[in-house]
């Protein structure tokens, strides 16, 4: 009996210990990451076509806001977002006309990078671009 509650115990604390890992740096980034980013947001279409304009990003407590760029490049977002191994997953919270192209919204998952004050996150989506943001902090 004293063995079966030993290994139980064991194990819930080995559960434990091990899920308060799991996050890979993600608050010691969540915390670099609150404030102010501002820079340049660029899509490169499959068919060679490259747009840019001006962006700020702002995260403030798991939360983010992201300006609209002219003409919705980029269209801009915001809600939650979450870090994974690499990505940041952003959950877009409005409601969208049906008029532009979708992924000019910060929303989903994008690879990432963090060098002090330099972030940049960008993703290949549905096969239509390159939806890239790079970043600096004021």
């Amino acid at each position: 009996m004293y063995l079966k509650i030993t290994t139980i115990l064991s194990l819930a604390l080995l559960l434990f210990f091990s899920s308060c890992d799991s996050d890979n740096g993600g608050n010691e980034n969540s915390a670099k990451l609150e404030g102010v980013f501002s820079g340049v947001f660029t899509v490169e279409y499959t068919n060679g076509e490259t747009i840019s304009n001006p962006v700020t990003v702002t995260f403030t407590n798991g939360q983010y806001t992201s300006s609209t760029g002219l003409n919705r490049f980029p269209a801009g977002g915001n809600g939650a977002f979450e870090f994974g191994n690499n990505t940041i997953e952003f959950s877009d919270e409005n409601i969208w006309t049906a008029d532009f192209d979708w992924n000019l919204i910060l929303n989903g998952s994008y690879e990432y990078s963090l060098n002090e004050d330099q972030l940049h996150f960008s993703a290949s989506k549905n096969d239509v671009g390159i939806y890239e943001y790079i970043l600096i902090k004021e």
